[in-house]
């Protein structure tokens, strides 16, 4: 069973220049940070670990949470081979050369093998699928990686095979806890150097690494490259660390997860009339380099779907905050769309429009081509006016407050039928209290 100081042995001179974020993998569940909600005291996969009983796994989360090293110490104790391809780079070939050293270590060995797939969702479905075998088998614990959903991305075959984790971000705790750790670490870290850093720019590098370990460590490492002597000690100041932090971007990966799960806390924030929340989110996938008018795009669906009749003008402000930016760019355009994410976020909201559309769609998709009521047709011809077409149709204007009480403009099989229906917010209040005196006209013309 490795360890890590034979792990350092092992590359001899190569430990100086591995970078800091790998010389910093801990080899044991103890030294693990994060990820407290699997492998906390009691919990089952920390208990399976432990127990060098590990199964077939699927580790999904962003990058730097610890997919990698948590699939290092799943090996380690499990006394097992540690194998690890990446499918960026492997294919069936690379999967049928693991196969063959797990299969082969066993028989000298006796122990079994875990075989890492990095990225594993960016095999296609033959390349998953010839996992299959082995891990029936039980030629090797196969442990994937992805940064993606599994559900959207990994064949039901090799999920029915593979319990999936969640692991997520680091918060400010876990990463302030693996900074000093790697400051003070004299075999693997940084703790020779002597390094002094005060408390805030510590604090600015923790908020720079948005979560993910990885980039907190390599952060520190250039940063450390910068101090400058000073009284027996190695001093980062303030300079060092805005020139090192800078450009550092957020979590924003344009047409993954993350997009659709900041997309989607945006439109919620709207529709739930929370201005902060949408100015917020907004901001996040701003500042990630989201294209504003994808957003201007999104306020302007919301403007229909969630506020539609209760306030129509919200539409119009959408289209305006588009205008907006496409006329002056992004840095007075972005304050456009923000106030048009504000207007629509207090604006009443009303899903009725959209409801009724829904129903109207799916009624005429169940309903057939049902014929066009005779007195709805128009009768250009002689013919036409000869075979009922147009016959008995009222002309609202020529009615009382404009309206033909009692006439039907739907098939006669769904006269009954209402799609509509106003809900009591904003203009809708109006709308629904002229519907409902329409439809008292109609129950009396009825009657008459």
């Amino acid at each position: 069973m490795h360890n890590k100081q034979e792990d350092l042995l092992a590359r001899d001179d190569l430990s100086d220049i591995s970078p800091l974020a790998d010389r910093m993998r801990p080899d044991s569940l103890a030294s693990f940070v994060g990820q407290t909600h699997l492998l906390g005291t009691g919990k089952p996969l920390s208990m399976a670990i432990e127990g060098g009983r590990p199964h077939s796994m699927i580790f999904w989360g962003p990058p730097g949470v610890g997919k990698t090293t948590l699939a290092r110490i799943i090996a380690h104790y499990a006394r097992a081979q540690f194998l690890s391809i990446s499918a960026v780079l492997a294919g069936v070939k690379e999967i049928r050369g693991a196969v063959e050293q797990a299969k082969q270590y066993f028989q000298v060995y006796a122990q079994p093998t875990v075989l890492f797939v990095d990225e594993v969702h960016r095999f296609n479905k033959s390349q998953q699928d010839a996992f299959l075998p082995y891990i029936e088998d039980g030629t090797f614990i196969f442990v994937g990686a992805t940064t993606e959903n599994p559900s959207f991305e990994l064949n039901n075959a090799l999920l029915s095979r593979a319990r999936v984790y969640l692991l997520t971000v680091l918060n400010q705790q876990e990463l302030s806890a693996l900074l000093e750790s790697a400051l003070i670490d004299k075999e693997c870290g940084l703790g020779d150097k002597a390094l002094e850093i005060d408390q805030e720019d510590k604090l600015n590098l923790v908020l720079a690494a948005d979560g993910d370990g990885r980039k907190l460590l390599n952060l520190l490492e250039i940063a450390a490259d910068l101090a400058e002597p000073a009284e027996g000690k190695n001093v980062i100041n303030s300079a060092a660390i805005a020139q090192v932090i800078s450009g550092t971007m957020r979590r924003f990966d344009k047409g993954g997860d993350l997009f659709y799960e900041q997309i989607s806390a945006f439109h919620k924030s709207v529709r739930g009339s929370s201005p902060d929340g949408a100015l917020y989110w907004m901001s996040r996938m701003i500042e990630a380099g989201c294209d504003p008018l994808y957003i201007a795009r999104r306020l302007l669906a919301i403007a229909s779907e969630d506020i539609g009749n209760a306030d129509p003008r919200a539409m119009q402000v959408a289209l305006n905050a588009w205008d907006a930016f496409e006329r002056l760019g992004p840095a007075e355009g972005n304050r456009a769309i923000a106030q048009a994410a504000v207007y629509c976020a207090l604006a009443p909201k009303s899903n009725a429009l959209y409801t009724a559309f829904k129903a109207a769609m799916a009624c005429a998709a169940e309903s057939g081509s049902l014929d066009v009521p005779d007195h709805l047709r128009n009768a250009p011809t002689q013919l036409l006016k000869s075979m009922g077409y147009g016959e008995k149709y009222r002309y609202s204007h020529n009615e009382p407050e404009a309206y033909s009480a009692g006439q039907s403009y739907l098939p006669t099989e769904l006269t009954d039928i209402q799609f509509y229906c106003p809900q009591s917010r904003g203009l809708e209040i109006k709308l629904k209290e002229k519907l409902e005196y329409l439809q008292s006209l109609d129950k009396q013309a009825k009657k008459d």
